[in-house]
């Protein structure tokens, strides 16, 4: 279901994003460029505003920035592609982004002393870098591994809805966002490390052996 709602948003966002991502093109802005953009955004966003406890400015400036995720691909794809600099930064990006919206939740959550939303925030951060580096590993050995219940967008998503309503008055919502999100990441490792397993014994040994 998460994947068909991804889907079907991603298309449904493209019809917005396409004119603004020509606009930018023609104006000599570059993918890596928005790409950068739109991280700085989404630092302003957690650490600037979610870290001090403003979590509905922060929700909402973290997904505007977000969302150029979309913009910078539409704009590799119209200009001809990405490139091997651009697929790196963009990954690379992403995981700046993802630290700092979960370190701020973390920090906020300590001033609240909120021990358990605090560790629970930590265990997001730890299991979101794993879903993706356990993906960047195993493309790495040559093995596909688009499996996975909680994929970035997902991960964002809940967090971003969990913030949302803690900031309206709902504070409970923020822990148990976190929990479930905690809960479908590990999960999620869980998945694609059992899918990659399933490749892997019908591969031969992989170069560099264990580390």
């Amino acid at each position: 279901m998460a994947k068909i709602f991804q889907v079907s948003a991603r298309a449904g966002m493209t019809r917005v994003v396409e004119p603004v991502a020509r606009g930018l093109l023609r104006a000599g802005v570059t993918p890596n460029a928005v790409t950068v953009a739109g991280t700085l955004g989404v630092l302003v966003g957690a650490l600037g505003f979610g870290a001090r406890g403003h979590l509905v400015a922060g929700a909402l400036i973290v997904t505007a920035f977000a969302l150029t995720d979309l913009l910078d691909g539409t704009m590799a794809r119209m200009s001809g592609g990405s490139t091997r600099f651009g697929a790196f930064l963009d990954s690379s990006m992403d995981r700046v982004a993802d630290s700092a919206v979960f370190g701020a939740v973390a920090f906020y959550l300590a001033t609240e002393g909120d021990r358990a939303g605090v560790a629970a925030a930590l265990v997001c951060l730890a299991a979101g870098g794993l879903v993706s580096y356990v993906k960047a590993r195993a493309e790495g050995l040559g093995m596909t591994c688009n499996v996975g219940i909680a994929e970035r967008t997902e991960r964002l998503l809940i967090v971003g809805v969990g913030g949302l309503l803690a900031g309206f008055g709902l504070d409970v919502a923020l822990p148990i966002a976190l929990w479930l999100l905690a809960a479908v990441s590990i999960f999620t490792v869980g998945q694609r490390m059992a899918h990659v397993h399933r490749q892997a014994r019908q591969l031969p040994t992989a170069p560099g052996g264990q580390g």
